[in-house]
């Protein structure tokens, strides 16, 4: 768990009712310890140092923080239900840039012949409930430079198992985003986009009554590899990132779920140390 400065922009009427209850947080362990763990509006939305130069961006199906200097984003947050991850909304075709957008971003010129895949934060799959969350996870604003390899493999299958998640447990809260790390790879295109180092994902959901959670970091490189060997607790995520990750819980669940994590839960089979 880590403390940063609470964000200006908050995502509508019911998150900031929410943010004042939870503001006291003896207030707020009684709200959850009086029964089983329960859905949060806003719960995925992490704690961040505002700057000039980093933008909450507040779309229809997600959250990001887009950095103006690096031109993509610090992170990505979003809450994905059953209901949304068996949407059938057609795929999107087109990347855009994000109108909500003050500043410089990429755009399609940037990753023409450029080696490096156009890579979603925010998965167009998990944005098929309806077509303004496809168009919007299709800006530029939700992509970054990635591996090819990585893109539409380890990264891919990611994504794929949130949307089983969300549909056995009914909803899962998501955060995710790039790592600038060393930026071994520079920068691409006449926009000068940060390539990432690396890429994380963490992961909330309510199983048997009980919040819990798990973390994965990959790097933005070719190869593939079995999940568990991306696994982290939250915790060591929140220590590379910098960022406090599922904030608006008492902080003994919150310190609880982030510091371990239950593969059995996730579906994910332990380290072979054969």
């Amino acid at each position: 768990m880590m403390r940063h400065q609470v964000p200006g922009s908050i995502r509508n009427a019911t998150c900031i009712l929410l943010l004042i209850l939870v503001c006291n947080k003896a207030d707020a362990q009684r709200f959850l310890s009086s029964s089983n763990a329960k859905p949060i509006v806003g719960l995925e939305n992490p704690i961040y140092e505002e700057a000039f130069f980093k933008q909450l961006i507040i779309h229809k199906g997600f959250q990001i923080v887009f950095n103006t200097t690096t031109l993509i984003p610090e992170w990505a947050a979003y809450e994905l239900t059953k209901e949304e991850a068996e949407g059938e909304s057609p795929r999107g075709r087109h990347f855009t840039v994000d109108p909500e957008v003050n500043g410089p971003q990429g755009d399609n010129d940037d990753y023409r012949n450029s080696g490096w895949d156009r890579g979603h934060m925010v998965p167009a799959g998990d944005m098929k409930a309806d077509e303004q969350m496809m168009r919007e996870s299709f800006y530029f604003s939700n992509i970054c430079p990635q591996n090819r390899n990585l893109n539409g493999g380890d990264w891919r299958t990611l994504e794929e198992l949130c949307r089983q998640y969300a549909i056995q447990y009914g909803r899962v809260y998501v955060v995710c985003g790039p790592i600038i790390g060393n930026n071994i790879y520079g920068r691409l295109g006449a926009h000068q986009i940060v390539i990432p180092d690396a890429f994380f994902k963490v992961i909330l959901t309510i199983r048997d009554g009980k919040y819990e959670g798990i973390g994965f970091i990959m790097n933005n490189e070719a190869g593939h590899r079995k999940l568990n060997a991306y696994v982290k607790t939250i915790d060591e995520v929140e220590e590379v990132t910098g960022l406090d990750f599922f904030h608006l819980l008492p902080d003994k669940i919150e310190n609880e779920i982030e510091a371990k994590y239950n593969l059995a839960t996730w579906g994910i089979r332990p380290v072979d140390n054969n």
